[in-house]
């Protein structure tokens, strides 16, 4: 579980505007991030994931064997590829496959509306899981550009 001090500052730095502030806040909160658990982007990444799989198990989808794989391969791909790139030596190989995440989400969005044209998702339905992935995306584009700095 997230210290105090981690929650704060993760609170106070999503509501900064000042660049100054915005870029002492994500210093700060990367140097006490010691797995790729405690980061927000993944955090977000495996709720996006959790909310897809949750549509997923509707019966129409799961009838779409197809479609049903492809849906939750996607969304499962965001959070192991910032895993994996968590896990490597250099900040220029995280930033990749944070690139990598966010075309995941990406290709994720396209089969979520993908089964709205199948009839599988309303559009009331899909908002909260579009939003979710907004935040998502947003999240790591901040953390890449902390690491394309260094």
């Amino acid at each position: 579980m997230r210290s105090i001090f981690a929650h704060l500052l993760g609170f106070f730095c999503r509501f900064t505007v000042f660049a100054g502030w915005r870029k002492a806040c994500t210093v700060a909160f990367m140097a006490g991030v010691r797995r790729f658990w405690d980061l927000e982007c993944w955090q977000l990444a495996r709720e996006f994931k959790l909310a897809v799989y949750r549509f997923a198990e509707s019966p129409a989808v799961k009838r779409d064997q197809y479609f049903y794989g492809q849906l939750r391969d996607a969304a499962a791909s965001p959070p192991r590829n910032i895993a994996e790139g968590f896990g490597r030596r250099t900040h220029a190989d995280f930033a990749r496959f944070l690139d990598v995440a966010r075309g995941s989400i990406a290709e994720a969005e396209n089969h979520l509306r993908d089964a709205i044209d199948r009839g599988y998702l309303s559009e009331t339905d899909f908002k909260p899981m579009h939003d979710l992935a907004e935040r998502t995306c947003g999240a790591i584009a901040a953390l890449q550009r902390y690491l394309r700095k260094k």
